[in-house]
């Protein structure tokens, strides 16, 4: 991973081996900022505050090592992405002004798709991630993600009924609350429709009587224009005498036919006046029953007038024309019908709604059931793992309740008894911590000092490791309020994880440091910054003197050097 311009790094570039890695250094010298620039590869929130000052935006970069067969790879070669050699190249860019632009596997991707990946890839905790463990919310959601398809399965099922409750209820409430505003609504629908029905209008009804009125208006003009156009074609009877146009062109074509045989040119043009003459004719013919057909009567007029008017009356109200009148009553009458079915809809929704929270008692006492079950494996799994950490006496347990509903129509029946309930079933579920023999279980936030709480996380995060594994985990500080044996055995359950995960700590306890595979120091220099050389790997005598310094401030102490390479070995024994 290379870091750029991001807090106190200036430009540095951190190698996470496999198994564990600690990262370690004074305060304030940049430890997080590893974690930080993780989190924006994960897609992450963009803090414009997080640019170095000075810099136009921090730029992080990592190279993620995806497992064979990884449901990440495929997700990322939908949009756009390409693999390296098995591996995924990602880099978050953030600008000094907020804004941020993420890429994967060369291609430009929204950020929330690396948060998508990351949920598969890398399991961050730290101290806020211990605070969000304090909500039982949290701790319900654990305990599932713990069970698996036990109750995975049902509250699936669980989730998709209480979805369609939720509906049936509110569409229930929507009919019997506005019954009234119902019942108005299906008069002026029916007012609407009767109005529609006593006109009867037909589909393009409005624009051919436009025409026909047109052209009734117009008739005896039009009359007289087809009966001067019929004579300059064909003749006046009345007026044997005047020369129409059929006559003209009948003379000029017997004129061309008489000599069309001395030349090709003029036969075609008779051709063409033997053409003219034909639609001379068919025009003529046209005109004369044009003029024939024409009504002129003014009652038929009157009836178009007062048809137009009818139409008129309706688009005024329900459309902009009459395709328009006919949509909204087709709409309209769909409409009445439902609202005229009411008393029916009322009944079929009352039965859903009751079938629906019968179907909601029995998926909601399985989900307690289940979560039941699941809670004595996961806290007596989670108890064994306490007792490697330091921790012997220690119990932990799951009180799973539900809570008593106000009233019957409120609730579902799990276990006998009408119960509140939610969009993950009625189960209320807190983790509880008994610290040593005698002392009553209580909830985590109130029953764990920072030093239990640091340790109950680990071991909630390894129990998880042996059942939905992932293939990073990263610990910032989460050893926090620990120390002396419990500190060893945090590092000693680290370095068990590591064996079949990455393991990425951020710590200050050399206990911890020591079980490490590889060990990060991140310096600063003179000027208050992180540069290339400011992350190095250290090995041999080099993690000897951070374990010194880590223990006792001194790296030249020769009781902290030989406390530092008596941690090792018992790190290497273990390993």
């Amino acid at each position: 991973m290379r870091i750029r311009s991001l807090g106190v790094i200036d430009d540095a570039v951190v190698e996470l081996s496999p198994g564990f890695t600690a990262v370690t250094g004074e305060t304030g010298a940049g430890k997080t900022m590893v974690v930080t620039s993780l989190g924006l590869l994960l897609g992450g929130r963009a803090d414009p505050a997080l640019v170095r000052i000075g810099a136009g935006s921090a730029v992080v970069e990592g190279r993620i090592t995806l497992p064979e067969g990884a449901a990440a790879a495929a997700r990322a070669a939908e949009a756009g992405a390409e693999l390296d050699d098995g591996a995924l190249l990602v880099s978050r860019t953030v600008s000094a002004e907020g804004r941020s632009r993420a890429h994967l596997g060369g291609r430009s991707v929204p950020v929330g798709l690396l948060a998508e990946l990351a949920d598969e890839l890398v399991a961050v905790h730290g101290q806020t991630d211990q605070q969000g463990l304090l909500k039982p919310a949290r701790q319900r959601g654990a305990l599932d993600r713990y069970a698996g398809d036990a109750v995975a399965v049902p509250l699936a099922a669980y989730g998709e009924a209480y979805r369609r409750l939720r509906a049936v209820v509110v569409e229930l409430d929507e009919i019997t609350t506005r019954a009234r505003e119902r019942a108005q609504e299906a008069d002026l629908l029916r007012f609407g429709l009767g109005e529609i029905e006593a006109v009867e209008p037909l589909a393009g009804e409005d624009v051919e009587l436009a025409a026909e009125a047109e052209r009734l208006g117009h008739a005896e003009a039009l009359a007289s224009a087809a009966a001067l156009a019929h004579g300059a074609l064909a003749g006046q009877p009345e007026d044997p005498e005047a020369v129409d146009a059929t006559t003209l062109v009948a003379g000029a074509g017997r004129a061309l036919e008489a000599v069309r045989s001395h030349d090709p040119a003029l036969a075609a043009l008779a051709d063409r006046m033997g053409e003219i003459s034909i639609l001379l004719a068919d025009v003529a013919g046209e005109l004369a029953g044009y003029a024939d057909n024409l009504d002129a009567d003014p009652r038929r007029l009157a009836a178009v007038e007062e048809r137009r008017a009818a139409l008129t009356q309706l688009t005024r109200k329900y459309g902009a024309d009459v395709a328009a009148v006919l949509a909204w009553a087709q709409e309209s009458a769909a409409r009445l019908t439902e609202l005229e079915g009411d008393d029916d809809r009322v009944g079929e929704l009352t039965a859903e709604r009751d079938r629906l929270r019968t179907e909601l008692s029995v998926l909601a006492q399985a989900l307690t059931d289940a979560r039941t079950e699941a809670a004595a494996r996961f806290a007596d799994a989670v108890t064994a793992e306490l007792a490697s950490l330091a921790m012997p006496h220690a119990r932990v347990s799951f009180d799973i309740r539900q809570t008593e509903s106000v009233d019957e129509a409120s609730g579902v029946e799990v276990g006998g008894r009408t119960v509140a309930y939610g969009p993950s079933g009625a189960d209320e579920v807190e983790l509880l911590l008994a610290p040593h023999p005698g002392a009553p279980p209580r909830p985590i936030a109130k029953g764990a000092s920072g030093g239990e709480l640091s340790r109950v996380m680990l071991a909630v995060e390894v129990v998880f490791a042996g059942t939905d594994p992932v293939p990073t985990y990263l610990f910032d500080e989460v050893d926090a309020g620990v120390g002396g044996k419990a500190a060893v055995e945090i590092g000693r359950r680290l370095a068990k994880l590591a064996k079949s995960a990455q393991v990425v700590v951020v710590t200050h306890l050399p206990q911890v440091a020591a079980f490490a595979d590889r060990q990060l120091l991140v310096e600063k220099t003179n000027d208050g910054s992180v540069t290339r050389s400011g992350v190095t790997v250290l090995e041999g005598e080099d993690r000897v003197r951070e374990l010194s310094r880590m223990l006792a401030g001194q790296e030249d102490s020769e009781t902290a050097r030989a406390h530092a390479e008596e941690l090792l070995a018992t790190a290497r024994a273990d390993g």
